[in-house]
């Protein structure tokens, strides 16, 4: 009898030794920031509003003083006037833009209503009117252009606003230049995933083969003048802290 209580006990004690309370799994190390969720579709609280009602001190002319207008609370497209581009610089952001193709377009395919968001200045999430314009499958509205096509096409009829939320994670470089990790993106547009995690192969070009250059982890957003007279409103930003 003896033993056996001997052999139990050599049994069941290196499970005893490691036996857990649930209070062994519990993680208090970091508490989570407190952020109110904006009503009636205003931004969050941790936000930056880079546009908001008229107010357009947020940007700059890629070429100079933008030509661009604000008109109450959206802003367009001043054609040949050059892009515009945030005076902030980001690296790892959620972005929320909303954007309106012109109810009268002209034209097919790339002709209708182009335009582009570029995070840091260099990776595309395509503007297009695509509810009914057939164009490279790669090249239209959501795509992050040249490299990704979209899942779906939830796109609204031209006049009509339409929204992204993007997630993009910046590329990272070493100090001799080479590239340490890629970029991601991850877009929704109209409250629908179209883009997850799709790594970045580097620039976004209309014409050759991406690839990365030697940047800085905080780059402007920029929006393209592609000729078409494109609506954007509502448009701010939450840096990520991965």
């Amino acid at each position: 009898m003896k033993l056996l209580s001997v052999i139990f006990i050599s049994f069941i004690f290196p499970f005893l030794a490691f036996a857990q309370e649930p209070k062994d799994t519990e993680d208090w190390s970091r508490k989570p920031e407190i952020v109110n969720i904006g009503k009636n579709n205003e931004p969050p609280s941790d936000a930056i509003v880079l546009f908001d009602k008229e107010d357009m001190s947020k940007w700059e002319g890629v070429k100079g003083v933008t030509g661009w207008k604000a008109n109450g609370d959206f802003f367009t497209v001043e054609p040949k006037t050059g892009d515009i581009k945030t005076i902030q610089k980001f690296g790892d952001i959620q972005l929320h833009i909303e954007w309106r193709t012109p109810k009268k377009v002209k034209g097919k395919g790339q002709g209708r209503g182009n335009s582009g968001i570029f995070l840091q200045e260099r990776y595309e999430v395509q503007v297009l009117d695509s509810y009914d314009n057939e164009t490279y499958y790669n090249g239209q509205a959501g795509s992050i252009y040249k490299q990704s096509i979209p899942l779906v096409n939830v796109c609204k009829p031209n006049g009509e606003w339409q929204s992204y939320d993007i997630i993009f994670i910046a590329p990272r470089f070493n100090e001799n230049g080479e590239l340490k990790s890629p970029g991601y993106l991850t877009v929704f547009q109209n409250g629908i995933l179209i883009q997850y995690h799709v790594e970045l192969k580097g620039s976004t070009e209309y014409i050759g083969t991406p690839s990365y250059k030697v940047h800085d982890l905080k780059e402007s957003i920029r929006l393209q003048d592609h000729g078409n007279p494109v609506s954007y409103r509502n448009i701010w930003v939450r840096e990520l802290n991965l």
